[in-house]
């Protein structure tokens, strides 16, 4: 491991060929269990990567105040964090204190609770009214709320529509408190379009999620779930990254952030941070 941090230092001093001048970051659930174990010495890694901005899963059992002095120490930015959809809706005030504590210009909800593989016009439309909800009481605090699609969203309303549930999403929520976060990896494995969809809806995905999908793992399936394994380093798997990230900064994307839910995560993320630092 100390082999490939030096090397990734050494790459990090050069000068890259590439143009992506996207702000990028690391979603921090990319190294979940090295966090459970420890937060300082996880949080000095991140800032081993190169990394300067971060999206948090959590507060690892830290008030936010003691988190954002441990983030700051090490000079990075907590830009954006996920918020369960039953804290949001348990205590909305706590979620909002939280977020407002640790400086965060983003608030994004990860997942809509359904029955597996069972998504449906119910559960957006309910979705779609607690969101505008949130996205207000956030935006009074000067933080964008955002949804964060799990693959379940792209399934079709009804057998041979081209409309989906996702479709719903936008049309239901408000731009004014409603954001969006792709998770690239959670476009293509469902077996929808990032590009298309970045296309279509400018202006209202904010945030991305860079993680791609291993070569010949399956698509077009709706469950929200895959192995772990399947989270491969940027540019190893099936995503076209040079359209994908074209169409996302012609879209309003404002911040990247590297997810990586591998096993090997720790080892993977300096290759996707080389791969982005080169990328035409």
């Amino acid at each position: 491991m100390r082999k490939i941090l030096l090397s990734f230092l050494a790459l990090a001093s050069s000068t890259f060929a590439g143009d992506f001048s996207g702000e990028t970051g690391l979603q921090l659930y990319s190294l979940r269990d090295a966090f459970k174990k420890d937060v300082p010495g996880t949080l000095d890694k991140v800032k081993g990567f190169g990394i300067r901005e971060v999206e948090l899963a959590g507060t690892y059992d830290m008030t936010p105040d003691a988190l954002l002095k441990e983030l700051t120490a090490r000079g990075l930015k907590p830009i954006s964090m996920h918020f369960q959809y039953g804290a949001l809706g348990k205590d909305l005030a706590k979620c909002v204190a939280d977020a407002k504590a640790l400086g965060l210009k983003f608030a994004a909800c990860p997942w809509i609770p359904h029955t597996p593989a069972m998504f449906g016009m119910e559960n957006a439309e309910k979705a779609a009214t607690d969101f505008n909800a949130w996205g207000e009481a956030f935006a009074k605090e000067g933080i964008t709320f955002a949804y964060h699609n799990h693959g379940y969203e792209f399934r079709p309303i009804a057998e041979g529509s081209e409309k989906t549930f996702l479709d719903v999403l936008m049309e239901r929520t408000n731009p004014k408190f409603v954001a969006f976060e792709m998770d690239v990896f959670w476009v293509v494995h469902p077996g929808a379009d990032p590009v298309k969809f970045l296309n279509k809806y400018p202006g209202r995905w904010q945030l991305m999620h860079l993680k791609d999908i291993q070569k010949g793992a399956r698509t077009g399936v709706y469950t929200g779930h895959a192995p772990n394994e399947e989270s491969v380093a940027l540019g190893t798997g099936q995503v076209p990254w040079p359209a994908v990230l074209a169409a996302a900064s012609k879209a309003g994307v404002k911040h990247y952030f590297i997810e990586d839910e591998h096993p090997d995560a720790e080892m993977q993320i300096p290759v996707t941070v080389k791969y982005l630092q080169t990328l035409k």
